[in-house]
């Protein structure tokens, strides 16, 4: 065999392992892997996001989908006169809030399913209670049904349907939503070893 075929079939052979190597990268990203680290799944429907809202928070600011586009957030639904699961989960979220409070690319969302009693000063003085600076936790108020589609159909934190005036949603769940307004995880804000996986999960997504 001449030089110049030798030559030849080691370049194929080297072509051959430089393909299978990116072959095998390119499906290791397809699976969402990097550096041996699983993607958060994305949760809902094919395409689906937070859609645009509009509250006001303890400042009596107006925050809508526009102040949260590119920042990794948790949302929650509370109340302030709630004596059963929400002082166990904010409680909880005080401890993700102390870890990212200095975090520029992160948000706490903190709606109220009590329009009607939760005003923009109830809520103020609630968020002084839990230590929360406006800049980062907001505790936003509005129409009950906004909040209430928001809750069902944006943050899935909730299966019920809206039933009128009477209806009422009450949930222990928190959302990770990251920074196209995906949904990449539900965490029971009442248990300590959920909110310990949110807080590493939200380290991966920052990764990402």
């Amino acid at each position: 065999m001449s030089s110049k075929a030798k030559l030849l079939i080691a370049f194929f052979a080297l072509l051959s392992v430089a393909f299978l190597g990116y072959a095998g990268y390119l499906i290791k990203q397809e699976r969402g892997t990097f550096l041996g680290k699983e993607k958060l799944p994305i949760l809902g429907a094919p395409g689906h996001t937070v859609q645009g809202f509009s509250f006001t928070d303890q400042e009596g600011k107006t925050k809508t989908k526009a102040d949260v586009q590119g920042k990794i957030y948790v949302a929650e639904y509370f109340f302030t006169t709630c004596t059963g699961i929400c002082p166990k989960m904010n409680a909880n979220m005080e401890k993700v809030y102390a870890r990212y409070k200095n975090s520029p690319d992160f948000l706490i969302l903190s709606h109220t399913v009590d329009p009607e009693h939760d005003s923009v000063p109830v809520l103020k003085a609630y968020a002084e209670k839990h230590g929360a600076d406006a800049k980062n936790w907001w505790f936003l108020t509005g129409e009950k049904k906004e909040l209430y589609r928001l809750a069902r159909q944006g943050y899935l934190v909730d299966d019920g349907t809206y039933t009128g005036d009477e209806d009422f949603v009450h949930t222990q769940w928190f959302a990770l939503v990251d920074k196209a307004g995906q949904i990449r995880g539900l965490y029971e804000g009442t248990k300590l070893q959920d909110v310990n996986k949110l807080m590493n999960d939200i380290d991966r997504l920052m990764e990402e």
